[in-house]
């Protein structure tokens, strides 16, 4: 049996119904259990954008992150591929119905993120330097006091930097390049390794600042290609929806040349895919949370609770509903694609730039997520090994962003759907267990 083969076999056992019911159980019972803080978000990103989270004078503030840059940190590492090119394979392996279920996912995780975030901020550690470090695995180490839970989360974590971050990202800037532009896979490699390894020298007061700065533009760029295309794509919107919906609860598989799928493989690929995307759940939006010089992790909470508003009710929906549009639309331009291509497939229709504008779109996305990745790798870099351990490492990224950029794509996916099923179980419990100190 090949290492494919296998690695799909342990992925369906690991995003088979008890995880599914444990991810949208939690998501559910945080949106009732802090009495719904989605009815917040209004409220919530005017405090990403004028917030100052009332942090303490001194030095110190200097040295950690606006509640604004800490998030924008957090959509730096979540907008991307997961937006691209995982939707486009959530449609291609789940149907349109795991639209539905990716679209849920993000409303529901809304909730869950704002407990990750809170807790985060509530058992977060300032260095002797002033700077603030936390996250999960700090979580499970001051909240639960299990130091080795904490490892074994913190090793996920690496592990994802260098797959979610780093490999999957260097993978699908070197597909789209190539395609697009005829590019080299080893040249795309070096630019991006040496563009990412000269703002990541700098530290996160450098990442927080580029990704402040480009994170929003980019993203309004995106949505704005993404309504430009369902303007020209209105006469099937209502049908693409109809269809997104009905698929989502059909057992029955979908035709059209693209892989069939029932009710499980929706479900499966659907919250598998939008969990990558918004990473709710895994608790990786925490990292970046604990960062900021907020000192009431209420206002953090809510502010880092919008990424996954941005990054899966918005920009996950929009581009599903793009890909089912096309399908419709122009049937022949879906067929007998990759599975990673059907956004591809769908964009090739903006007039005169498509194809380009795409792919400038996925290596933007890209790059900001190998940075904000970074920082997460670092930080769990910093909890196993100290900070000793955190120049070899930001080497190891480096390197790895290269290596990314010929491993195959399918494989890719498969390693990231693993490491984050793993990453899921040990967040999952440290906000089971510590529930009731999380407060709306």
């Amino acid at each position: 049996m090949s290492t494919m083969a296998i690695l799909e076999q342990i992925n369906d056992l690991i995003w088979g119904l008890p995880l599914i019911v444990l991810l949208m159980g939690t998501h559910i019972y945080f949106t009732c259990s802090l009495h719904f803080p989605q009815r917040n978000l209004f409220r919530a990103i005017r405090l990403s954008l004028f917030s100052t989270g009332e942090p303490s004078s001194g030095t110190d503030d200097r040295r950690n992150l606006s509640p604004f840059s800490a998030l924008s940190t957090t959509l730096a590492a979540t907008l991307g591929t997961g937006n691209i090119i995982g939707v486009s394979t959530a449609v291609a392996l789940g149907g349109p119905g795991a639209i539905f279920w990716c679209w849920i996912t993000g409303i529901l995780g809304m909730a869950t993120a704002y407990g990750e975030c809170y807790l985060s901020l509530l058992y977060r550690q300032k260095r002797e330097d002033g700077i603030y470090t936390g996250g999960p695995m700090y979580v499970l180490k001051n909240g639960l006091h299990n130091k080795k839970l904490g490892g074994f989360y913190a090793l996920c974590t690496l592990a994802a930097a260098f797959g979610v971050g780093c490999t999957t990202q260097a993978n699908s800037v070197t597909g789209a390049a190539s395609r697009s532009f005829g590019l080299s896979p080893h040249l795309v490699g070096i630019v991006l390794a040496v563009v990412t390894g000269a703002v990541i020298l700098g530290g996160i007061k450098s990442i927080g600042s580029l990704c402040e700065r480009t994170v929003p533009a980019i993203t309004f760029l995106y949505l704005f290609g993404c309504v430009l295309l369902l303007v020209l794509y209105r006469h099937q919107l209502v049908t693409a929806v109809v269809w997104i919906i009905t698929d989502a609860f059909s057992f029955a598989s979908f035709a059209g040349g693209v892989a069939g799928a029932g009710l499980q493989r929706a479900l499966r690929y659907g919250i598998a895919r939008g969990l990558f995307t918004n990473e709710a759940g895994i608790g990786t939006s925490a990292i970046a949370a604990a960062a900021s010089h907020t000192e009431d992790p209420k206002i953090q909470a809510y502010v880092s609770m919008t990424a996954v508003f941005w990054d899966t009710v918005v920009m996950c929906l929009l581009t599903g509903l793009v890909i089912v549009c096309n399908m419709l639309f122009d049937p022949t331009s879906a067929t007998g694609v990759a599975e990673t291509d059907l956004t591809a497939a769908a964009f090739s229709h903006l007039p005169y730039v498509g194809d380009a504008f795409l792919t400038v779109s996925l290596c933007a996305f890209a790059l900001t997520t190998l940075i904000g990745w970074s920082y997460f790798g670092e930080k769990a870099t910093e909890y196993l090994a100290g900070s000793r351990g955190i120049p070899l490492y930001k080497l190891f990224y480096v390197v790895m962003i290269y290596l990314g950029a010929i491993i195959p794509m399918r494989l890719v996916w498969e390693c990231t759907d693993l490491i984050n099923g793993f990453m899921a179980l040990p967040n999952l419990l440290a906000l089971w267990a510590l529930r009731r100190q999380i407060k709306s």
